[in-house]
C-alpha cells in the first residue's frame, strides 16, 4: 500500500512537471505561468466538484434507504466492514452494469451503480462490485483519479492553446516559437499524459480488486462479475467523457470503440491507452487469491 502510494504520488508530480514543462517550453514564462494557474483550476475543481460532476454526467439519482433497501443495506454493511464512513448511494439509469465511486475523501464519497448492474446480476457478484469501489474510497483513488485526469486534460489544453498561438499569434517570426517544436509537442505531450494516467489508474484498479477480494474473503464473486460485465457490457455500450471513463469498475469506454473501430488500428489503440488493466488479467489475480 505504501509503495503504491509513493509510485502514485511520483506519477502525479511528473504529470505536473509535464504540464510545467510543456507550457514553458511553448510560451517561455508567460505560457508556465498560465500552465500553472490552469492545472490549479482544474485540479482545485476536480477536488471540489468531481462528485457532482460525475453524477450529472451519469444522470444518476441520489437514492435513500426507503427508495432500495436491499442496495443501500448492503452498501451500509460493506461501509462498515471496511471501516467506512455511509457514502452517498446513487444508481445511473444506463444499461450497461458498471459502477464507480466518486467524491473528496471517505466522508464525502458517493458510490453509484447502474440499473444495468442491479438488474441483471447475482446479489454476490453486486456486492463484489461494489466493495471495489468502496476499497477506493478506502485507498483515496477516487481523488487521485481525478486529479491525474485534471492535469492531463489542462496539458492537452496548453498543447492546442500553443498551437493556435503559434499559427496566429505574433506579428514576427522572433514572436512565434519554432512551429516544428510546437507541432511535436503539442502531439506527444497529450500522449505522454496519457501514458502517466494509464499508470495511475491501472495499478490502483488491481488494488481495488485485492482490497475487494480480502474484504470479502474470497476473490471469486469479483471475477464471476467481472467477466459477466465484459460479456453484458458489449450488449448494451455507455458513453461518456474520458475523464470519467477512469471512474468506472470496467471501463465504458472500451465497448463503444470496439464497436467503431472493431478489429482496426483505432480499436487496438484504444486498449493500449484504456486506463484499465486487461479485464483477462484482473479475473485471472482474483482466482489464484
Amino acid at each position: 500500500m505504501i509503495k503504491n502510494t509513493m509510485k502514485t504520488g511520483v506519477l502525479l508530480a511528473s504529470l505536473g512537471g509535464l504540464i510545467v514543462a510543456v507550457a514553458t517550453l511553448l510560451g517561455g514564462r508567460g505560457g508556465a505561468t498560465i500552465g500553472l494557474v490552469l492545472a490549479f483550476v482544474m485540479v482545485g475543481g476536480s477536488y471540489w466538484f468531481s462528485d457532482k460532476l460525475a453524477l450529472r454526467a451519469a444522470r444518476a439519482q441520489v437514492i435513500t434507504e426507503s427508495d432500495h433497501p436491499e442496495f443501500y443495506g448492503m452498501v451500509r454493511d460493506l461501509a462498515q466492514r471496511a471501516g467506512l464512513p455511509m457514502p452517498t448511494v446513487a444508481i445511473s439509469p444506463s444499461d450497461q452494469p458498471n459502477a464507480f465511486a466518486t467524491g473528496r475523501g471517505p466522508s464525502k464519497a458517493v458510490v453509484c451503480a447502474t440499473s444495468g448492474l442491479l438488474q441483471s446480476m447475482p446479489r454476490a457478484e453486486i456486492e463484489a462490485v461494489m466493495a471495489h469501489e468502496l476499497i477506493h474510497v478506502k485507498h483515496r483513488d477516487i481523488l487521485i483519479g481525478s486529479v491525474a485526469a485534471a492535469i492531463a486534460t489542462a496539458i492537452s489544453y496548453v498543447a492546442q492553446m500553443a498551437m493556435f498561438a503559434s499559427m496566429f499569434g505574433g506579428s514576427n517570426d522572433e514572436d512565434r516559437p519554432n512551429p516544428i517544436a510546437v507541432l511535436a509537442t503539442a502531439m506527444l505531450a497529450p500522449i505522454a499524459a496519457s501514458l502517466i494516467q494509464m499508470a495511475v489508474s491501472r495499478s490502483r484498479e488491481f488494488e481495488a480488486d485485492r482490497g475487494a477480494a480480502e474484504l470479502l474473503g474470497t476473490g471469486r464473486p469479483l471475477a464471476d462479475a467481472l467477466e459477466r460485465i465484459e460479456v453484458l457490457a458489449a450488449r448494451s455500450p455507455m458513453m461518456v467523457a474520458p475523464a470519467q471513463a477512469q471512474a468506472y469498475i470496467h471501463n465504458p469506454l472500451a465497448e463503444a470503440a470496439h464497436l467503431r473501430g472493431g478489429r482496426s488500428n483505432a480499436a487496438t489503440m484504444a486498449r493500449l491507452f484504456s486506463t484499465h488493466p486487461s479485464t483477462e488479467e484482473r479475473i485471472r489475480r482474483l482466482r489464484a487469491m
